[in-house]
């Protein structure tokens, strides 16, 4: 019988995506979840035929050119792939996969949670009732600001964006969007398209960023984008931390030109511009957009399922 191909995985997986890996391959697992240095993860892929990482690994050109050239293959746990330099993975004659599409709903989810948890003032309403300072309702208490009848400008039209759409609709809110290229009709549906993102912005009473994080996009929600939106806009992102300025975006926090923030992303994460910590008009969370147990296996098996495919001499379902 052919042996196993042989793979590193670089951090640890859910439990039915690493008996998956045991059964499969000759896996070398990181069950302690250790975020390991370039040097480590490179020397333990010697002799590897095929890596599983996650956006921890930063896979530049330079590290392009000190993998073994044993590994043929990096199958990315992630949709998003910035962390990884495409071109040079490419041009080293190498195969490398992501995992779009399986995500799609939950992060969906925790973007309208982030969208209602700032409009509702969920931050600021959770820290009364847990440090015992709700003395009582009255009429003027923590009032937020509507999503029925207003506009939600989606930033980034793909999977993720038309998800977040489907269920903005259900609260009332009228969808406008910005995208590289503009949807079919069926799947553009009642949604506004603007041919530039300055265009939506002028009409997004609240702005979901949902694009990937590019050359292009990195920094793009800054000042002047800002002054853009209608006084007292909502700001989501549950995209990548680098395509908003945090300069930009907290003085318009502390000024009021935002009325607040959802924030599932950030700049450098998990080591965030410490001053979002002291805003009460923001709502944080710690990147937990896919965190579903479904989704994160489904995740997996995407990997899984390019890295059977390769092997196999197949077309990997979502090479990049």
């Amino acid at each position: 019988m052919a042996s196993k191909p042989s793979l590193l995985v670089t951090r640890r997986m859910p439990d039915a995506v690493t008996a998956r890996a045991s059964r499969d391959y000759d896996a070398e697992l990181n069950p302690d979840d250790r975020i390991m240095p370039q040097d480590e993860w490179l020397a333990k892929a010697e002799g590897k035929d095929g890596l599983m990482i996650c956006s921890s690994e930063k896979v530049t050109a330079e590290a392009v050119a000190r993998l073994p050239g044993s590994v043929k293959i990096i199958s990315t746990f992630s949709v998003g792939h910035e962390h990884i330099d495409i071109e040079a993975v490419k041009a080293s004659g190498r195969t490398v996969t992501n995992t779009p599409d399986v995500l799609n709903e939950a992060v969906a989810d925790i973007a309208m949670l982030c969208l209602l948890g700032a409009a509702r003032r969920a931050h600021e309403g959770q820290t009364l009732v847990r440090q015992g300072e709700w003395n009582g309702w009255y009429s003027t208490m923590l009032l937020g600001k509507d999503l029925t009848g207003a506009r939600l400008g989606i930033l980034g039209m793909g999977g993720i964006g038309q998800a977040i759409a489907r269920r903005a609709r259900g609260f009332g809110l009228a969808v406008h969007y910005h995208n590289r290229t503009r949807l079919a009709p069926e799947l553009e549906g009642d949604a506004i398209y603007h041919d530039s993102a300055e265009g939506l912005a002028a009409v997004a009473d609240f702005l979901s960023v949902s694009c990937p994080s590019t050359d292009e996009t990195r920094g793009m929600v800054d000042a002047d984008f800002i002054a853009a939106l209608p006084p007292g806009a909502v700001l989501v992102n549950t995209a990548r931390g680098d395509i908003v300025d945090d300069d930009a975006v907290i003085e318009a926090l502390q000024s009021g030109r935002l009325r607040a923030a959802g924030l599932d992303v950030f700049k450098g994460e998990p080591a965030l511009d410490v001053r979002y910590r002291s805003l009460p008009n923001v709502f944080l969370l710690p990147h937990l957009g896919s965190a579903t147990d479904n989704t994160r296996d489904a995740m997996g098996f995407c990997c899984l399922d390019n890295l059977d495919a390769f092997f196999a001499g197949k077309a990997c379902p979502t090479a990049l």
